[in-house]
């Protein structure tokens, strides 16, 4: 029997933004989001790397027993595809697949620099739009995606 989670539709992913928006974005938040992503990450004895920036800084990052420097440099091409299209990693590389594509053939950016998996989620500020990134890099690209919206639910009280 496979518990591998389902690979959630662009539709699912695209509601998932519109509904995970916070009404401001605090270092304070960041550090509590951080927090929770790792506490989380801990119960499943999950080897990720988290990563939290605002406006180009870096907020908050952990290591956890598991990852290597590789999810580092995962975390940095899957945050930058957020901060180039203002979505989801997860998001951006599912409209290339419903598109018959991919975003490597594509995008026409290096692949080195940018990676549209799943783990990086836009961290969006009403009235104000994307003012940072939540990533998270070390377990297959869906489950990466799911703790980040997982911890997003909780932290918005959803």
């Amino acid at each position: 029997m496979s518990t591998a989670p389902t690979t959630p539709t662009v539709a699912e992913l695209e509601e998932q933004e519109r509904r995970l928006v916070f009404r401001r974005f605090t270092n304070d938040d960041a550090w509590a989001l951080g927090s929770l992503l790792v506490e989380l990450a801990r119960e499943r004895e999950a080897p990720v790397a988290i990563d939290i920036h605002r406006a180009g800084q870096q907020l908050f990052h952990a290591a956890l027993p598991g990852s290597t420097p590789d999810n580092d440099a995962w975390i940095a091409r899957k945050r930058r595809v957020v901060e180039r299209y203002g979505s989801a990693s997860y998001l951006v590389g599912s409209r290339f697949r419903a598109k018959g594509t991919t975003f490597e053939e594509s995008s026409r950016l290096d692949p080195d620099a940018y990676a549209a998996h799943g783990g990086s989620f836009p961290l969006t500020v009403a009235e104000v739009g994307v003012v940072g990134t939540v990533t998270v890099s070390g377990l297959p690209q869906v489950e990466d995606h799911r703790l980040v919206v997982e911890a997003l639910e909780r932290f918005l009280g959803e």
